[in-house]
């Protein structure tokens, strides 16, 4: 018997699957027996795992086609525990359980607030009809882990018990994180002399809102010499190349597309901008304060405010305004936060924080 599953569609590189990522290192560290149960056994971050996590390929092309898999994989295993964390991996768990007839507890954990993804993205009737199947189908979850209080109270509003519900802050902050920090990066914009180079890391899609950020780099550029760098890839791509044709900038844009190592960027980052529309808790701005690197994020719900602390720890600006923006990363540019005190408040992201709650949750 596995002490604990943990089930994802793969391993593409996403701030989600860094967090998993994390956790099942950090569980096979404390002796458990850990299962990740992919749908496919495909992405970067498979060559982080350590040989002690077992990977379970399901071997599906699509999601919902791997459910058979995951029932016999239930009946056969039995685990105590299985941990999803998707929107779609949680309800799939949450019906497989159901078929298998198993005692397994299910632990669906939500990274983002459900309400707003049906909102704010044009993602057609699976995203339109998501708070519905949240309502109807997480009551039959043994917990319902969210990453923020905001998308708990994101939750709640749409009339579910807060009883079933723990926050618990993802594990960011890792020993791991501080040595890939400390990495060589050759990239000529980091050479001594260069350039400030302004930061994003994200999937290139309209929950980011990279043509904000683009546009409010493009002030900033009027203003002074600085470089703009985008990691990530995604479906955006296409628009965001040619917005930074239309604005002549091809010179000071780079969108070098999935990095493995950001931390090593972020670390020498001049400021690192969070543009989002909406979030649950931005892996990526708790790595940028790890590294010192001061923050320019949107007041999106959720995860911003709450991260930095209503703009205790960085400059929060209304979600799509340029103007704000730029202004933002003109001040912080100018007048940069202490590094220590960033990543003094970014150790409360910590792993073993989220570890020690994750497993008494889990009841392991």
């Amino acid at each position: 018997m596995s002490s604990l599953a943990i089930f994802h569609p793969s391993l593409y590189g996403g701030g989600a699957e860094r967090v998993l990522v994390n956790l099942a290192s950090a569980f096979v560290a404390q002796g458990l027996s850990v299962d990740l149960v992919l749908v496919k056994e495909e992405g970067s971050f498979l060559s982080a795992l350590p040989p002690e996590v077992r990977v379970v390929n399901l071997g599906a092309q699509r999601l919902l086609l791997s459910m058979p898999a995951l029932v016999r994989y239930l009946q056969r295993e039995q685990p105590i525990s299985l941990l999803s964390a998707f929107e779609d991996t949680n309800l799939l768990a949450l019906w497989s359980r159901r078929l298998a007839g198993v005692s397994t507890r299910i632990i669906v954990s939500i990274h983002g607030p459900v309400s707003l993804e049906s909102q704010l993205l044009n993602q057609g009737l699976k995203r339109k009809i998501g708070p519905y199947l949240a309502r109807l189908f997480y009551p039959w979850a043994d917990k319902v882990i969210t990453v923020s209080h905001g998308v708990a109270e994101d939750l709640i509003s749409l009339g579910f018990s807060s009883k079933n519900i723990q926050v618990i802050y993802n594990p960011v902050v890792t020993p791991e994180l501080s040595q890939k920090a400390l990495e060589p990066l050759e990239h000529p914009w980091f050479k001594p002399g260069s350039s400030p180079v302004i930061l994003a890391v994200g999937r290139l899609e309209a929950q980011k809102d990279f043509p904000t950020l683009i546009k409010a780099f493009a002030r900033v550029r009027q203003q002074r010499p600085a470089k703009l760098l985008i990691l990530g890839e995604g479906q955006d791509r296409p628009a965001l190349e040619a917005l930074v044709q239309e604005l002549g900038l091809e010179l000071d844009i780079a969108l070098p597309g999935f990095v493995y190592n950001p931390y090593a960027y972020m670390a020498r980052a001049a400021v690192f901008v969070l543009s989002s529309i909406f979030e649950g808790l931005p892996t990526v701005l708790i790595e940028a304060m790890a590294g010192g690197t001061p923050i320019v994020a949107t007041d999106c719900k959720s995860g911003p405010a709450e991260i930095l602390e209503q703009g205790k720890y960085g400059k929060l600006v209304p979600v799509g305004d340029i103007k704000a923006m730029a202004e933002a990363i003109a001040i912080t540019l100018e007048q940069p936060q202490e590094a220590a005190v960033l990543q003094h408040r970014a150790g409360d992201f910590s792993l073993d924080q989220a570890v020690s709650q994750y497993l008494q949750v889990l009841q392991i």
